[in-house]
């Protein structure tokens, strides 16, 4: 399967570059897999498409602010002209970290993209906070690690509180499509209304149109609800760089399904309800959990045969369990989905591992039939933009 078979047409104009006032006020367009058609609503619209008996599960998890501003200390640079006056900003230059996934608390250790990444070796430090530099700041780290594609592991000295220091001075790492600086108001705008842990480093977007006013709305219409935990990190929004699909790997990301969470999606399982997941991180997380057996969460990989792929015993009876660990399930078409009935999800980039999941869900043809209606009627599109709920 070629990874071009996923493209289509999108004008630059249609990418959300800001949230709407209201979030409910979002365009949401209704496909009916079943019967192959489309109908135009809005989120508001979305409590009454859910039937009394489903099961709506979310991904709770909360945005780090995890764009960090720095300077290098020059140390691994190379050396450049006594006699050129820039040479000292040069060494100095400043950086861009993306933190994407925390490997170690003590000392701190993540995985993270680094611009700019060629000139950045090992042994290298950055300097953020304060003055960025090494009399003056409030987090320093070391690369020891150094990946292909810009990927390096970041050893941080240790401080009283990571995570209060990275919340003082990173920035929301809003995607590259939004062509501007994060403000002050994103960091409540790119956050879920019921976000709890903090981890992720992209919000999973289809549950940034809900307000207190849906889940009230949802509530009194006796419709049971769920959250799981998956931080989102480069396994969701790296870039497909294979040009056939089968040969792509995703980075894996954490995850966790209370003993709570588990009885109610097994419950509903069992009953023969619906269950309804709102985003693709919801979806993948709990197709995963069906497919591994605690404590063995490690690699389970794309259809047809993941157990086979990975050498991963996996449970006969697919029940969904409480459990945590590190999910990297790749889903295209072809994929047989053992959990979720419905899926609401935002409209998502040409050719990405995204779009696969939906297409893998509704059938490619269908889906990109429904993004070419979304396009002709002006629909926003990404994470700021409208959703699609799939039924």
């Amino acid at each position: 399967m070629l990874v071009s078979e996923f493209d289509y047409h999108l004008p630059a104009e249609l990418i959300a570059q800001r949230p709407l006032a209201d979030r409910a006020a979002a365009r949401l367009l209704h496909l009916d897999r079943g019967k192959g058609v489309v109908e135009d609503l809005t989120f508001r619209d979305f409590p009454n498409l859910l039937r009394p008996d489903d099961l709506l599960v979310f991904n709770n998890t909360k945005v780090l602010p995890a764009r960090l501003f720095g300077h290098r200390s020059g140390s691994r640079a190379q050396a450049v002209s006594a006699q050129n006056p820039a040479a000292q900003d040069f060494l100095r230059g400043r950086v861009e970290v993306l933190l994407t996934k925390q490997l170690s608390a003590a000392p701190p250790v993540w995985e993270a993209l680094v611009h700019p990444g060629r000139k950045l070796g090992l042994g290298e430090r950055i300097y953020f906070g304060a003055e960025a530099s090494e009399g003056s700041h409030e987090l320093k780290a070391e690369i020891i690690w150094r990946g292909t594609f810009g990927e390096r592991h970041l050893r941080f000295d240790p401080v009283d509180d990571f995570f209060s220091v990275v919340q003082r001075i990173g920035h929301m790492p809003l995607p590259p499509y939004i062509d501007r600086p994060d403000t002050p108001a994103d960091r409540e705008e790119y956050q879920t209304v019921y976000a709890k842990p903090l981890g992720s480093v992209a919000a999973p977007t289809a549950g940034l149109h809900f307000t207190q006013e849906i889940l009230d709305r949802i509530q009194q219409r006796g419709i049971e609800t769920a959250e799981i935990t998956l931080h989102v990190g480069l396994g969701t929004f790296q870039p497909v760089r294979e040009q056939v699909v089968e040969q792509h790997e995703l980075h894996s990301e954490w995850y966790q399904i209370s003993e709570e969470a588990a009885q109610r999606i097994q419950s509903a399982r069992e009953a023969g309800r619906r269950v309804v997941a709102v985003g693709t991180t919801t979806v993948r997380t709990l197709e995963f959990a069906a497919r591994i057996t605690p404590p063995n969460q490690k690699k389970v990989g794309a259809c047809p045969e993941p157990a086979e792929r990975w050498g991963i015993h996996t449970r006969a009876d697919d029940s969904i369990t409480a459990q945590s660990g590190e999910a990297d399930i790749f889903i295209y078409p072809g994929f047989e989905f053992r959990v979720v009935s419905a899926m609401l999800t935002n409209f998502h980039l040409p050719k990405s591992t995204l779009l696969m999941l939906v297409a893998a869900f509704a059938g490619r043809e269908l889906v990109l039939r429904a993004y070419e209606h979304a396009v002709q009627e002006r629909y926003r599109f990404y994470s700021y933009g409208d959703c699609m709920f799939v039924e």
